[in-house]
């Protein structure tokens, strides 16, 4: 694990009695019941929502691969793709199919079902800890987390334009903290380059175990990375007038970090065509170092409001 400076501790707001019981409820999703030798089980922390958010999904069928691979092997990468949106009033089963256990790596594919259907599938890559090359992209200059107004300031202005995002499981429960660079950027503004960045961490103190820490930045991972592609538009995923889904996720997991401490989500969407924005993100720490890589293609879809 990388060594906890003091400025990155999370602050007394963040992890004050009042703040922890959501990423409790967070830690409880992803505490999966196993049902079998390959089969977990898991609820639904979408209390408001339509469908299941995808970064749930996605946790969860981390956290049931991980259950079958021996600790001293470490998630490096995974891929997915969503089928069917998720019922959040139904648990979700986790079927994990034991691909290969190489001397190196060692790979999972895992689907996740309700109502006898597959709804996600995912492959997850493990590798032994190895010695070799080593490069990283620049962190973008962005302001510090600390000179950013608050997470409620942005949440405030968000629900006022649009009154339905309250419930969004992401917004009903409340387990990450998240500060846009561009206050209105990420959900509300035009502008000609497709980016939306953001800081994000858990708002109260995880376990220090890295798988842990993995599934809670593969959970933060879908919150916002298909608004990438929204911004040159003007538009947003909550317009009543598109239909937003993420079709697909990739990420990479490059090292150690803590998703407790805050992480620059750097977002970028080189193409939109065919009702599909193509978006990548990459996430660093406050000190500059690339920790995660995201990628997704997801539906942008005009449609006629009911």
């Amino acid at each position: 694990m990388t060594e906890q400076s003091s400025s990155d501790k999370p602050s007394a707001e963040t992890s004050s009695a009042d703040r922890q019981p959501d990423v409790d409820a967070l830690l409880g999703i992803l505490d999966l019941e196993q049902l079998e030798i390959n089969l977990f089980r898991g609820r639904s922390g979408s209390p408001g929502g339509g469908r299941v958010f995808g970064g749930q999904v996605i946790a969860q069928a981390l956290v049931a691969a991980r259950r079958t691979v021996e600790a001293a092997r470490v998630t490096h990468s995974l891929h997915g793709y969503f089928l069917l949106g998720g019922d959040p009033t139904i648990p979700i089963v986790y079927d994990v199919d034991r691909i290969r256990d190489g001397r190196s790596f060692t790979t999972r594919r895992v689907v996740a079902i309700q109502h006898g259907r597959a709804i996600f599938f995912m492959s997850v890559s493990f590798q032994i800890a190895e010695q070799g090359l080593t490069h990283q992209a620049t962190m973008p200059k962005v302001p510090m987390p600390e000179d950013l107004p608050p997470d409620e300031v942005w949440r405030e202005r968000l629900l006022k334009r649009f009154p339905a995002a309250a419930l969004r499981d992401w917004m009903a429960l409340r387990p990450l903290e998240v500060k846009p660079i561009v206050l209105d950027g990420s959900y509300a503004a035009h502008s000609p380059e497709a980016k939306a960045s953001l800081w994000v961490r858990a708002r109260g103190r995880l376990p220090d175990d890295l798988p842990t820490q993995q599934a809670v930045l593969a959970y933060a991972s879908d919150l916002s990375l298909l608004q990438a592609a929204l911004v040159p538009h003007g538009r947003s995923v909550f317009d009543a007038d598109l239909q937003c889904a993420s079709l697909d996720h990739a990420l990479w997991l490059h090292q150690p970090f803590r998703a407790d401490e805050w992480l620059l989500y750097s977002q970028e969407s080189p193409m939109a065509t065919g009702a599909r924005g193509f978006c990548r993100g990459q996430l660093f720490t406050r000190q500059g170092v690339l920790v995660a890589s995201a990628a997704q293609e997801g539906l942008m879809r005009p449609v006629t409001p009911r």
